[in-house]
């Protein structure tokens, strides 16, 4: 018995300075003994194996710097107007030649990784009234793609963020705002971050069980009893801006940001 992958098509067209490839987002493994799809264990998502659709060379250096950068713009919460982006390993080393610089700036500006506008991302910036800087930095104990972002915006809000580019365009936001972090964005993710004081936890997941959205996961994170806290829930479904909008009239909680997983792709 041996397997073969079964796509059921594939388009690419290469442009003279970027690569772009449209291809179906699931694949499954056939049988080729008895002719069966195999089920679960064998069905693989299409970035596993061929990569994002995107703009520019590496699905690490380029796809997941773009969506890096997007996540910093939406965890900021606003348009950035002024970002310091801090490269450390395989991104410091080699960045440049793959377009990791441009990537991370045009994902502040909001391109996706298949933004034709990618490689001029820099212009766009001084078109959007983006101020940056790009250097190298220190780091321990981190995934040698990674990047720390600090980003604010005109009306006051502002980020810090690290994140890693795990390969196949996906990332993983490993520290937002001094507090641990754990999540990718490929699901729907209600983060809320709050005073770390009794309540908070029963007001979010009531309002969730109100709404009538499932918890997939979840994990807590403070920086000390009494401080900054925040908490990282992964849905089964998108939740509701009303009830958004009920979390962010609690006092107590600072910011309430919801990452519409369908709508990132």
């Amino acid at each position: 018995m041996y397997y073969k992958p079964f796509v059921g098509f594939c388009q690419s067209d290469v442009p003279t300075t970027t690569h772009k490839a449209i291809v179906p987002r699931r694949i499954m493994w056939y049988n080729k003994r008895d002719d069966t799809l195999k089920g679960v264990p064998a069905m693989l998502d299409i970035f596993d194996i061929l990569g994002p659709v995107m703009i520019g060379p590496s699905s690490s250096h380029t796809a997941g710097a773009a969506r890096i950068g997007a996540m910093a713009r939406t965890l900021l919460g606003a348009p950035p107007v002024k970002a310091a982006i801090h490269l450390y390993g395989s991104f410091a080393e080699t960045g440049a030649g793959h377009g990791t610089d441009r990537a991370l700036v045009g994902g502040l500006l909001g391109m996706k990784p298949d933004d034709e506008r990618l490689p001029f991302a820099f212009d766009e910036a001084k078109k959007a009234g983006l101020t940056y800087t790009i250097d190298e930095i220190e780091l321990r104990d981190a995934h040698p793609n990674t990047a720390v972002i600090e980003a604010w915006s005109a009306d006051g809000k502002d980020l810090v963020m690290q994140a890693s580019s795990l390969g196949g365009g996906r990332i993983m936001v490993v520290e937002m705002n001094g507090l641990r972090a754990n999540f990718s964005g490929d699901l729907p993710t209600l983060i809320v971050q709050n005073v770390d004081q009794p309540g908070h936890v029963s007001e979010v997941t009531s309002m969730l069980a109100h709404k009538g959205v499932n918890i997939a996961t979840m994990q807590l994170y403070r920086d000390h009893p009494g401080g900054n806290a925040v908490m990282i829930i992964e849905t089964d479904k998108a939740v509701p801006p009303e009830g958004i909008a009920w979390l962010e009239r609690n006092e107590g909680i600072t910011r309430v940001t919801f990452i519409d997983a369908e709508r990132e792709e």
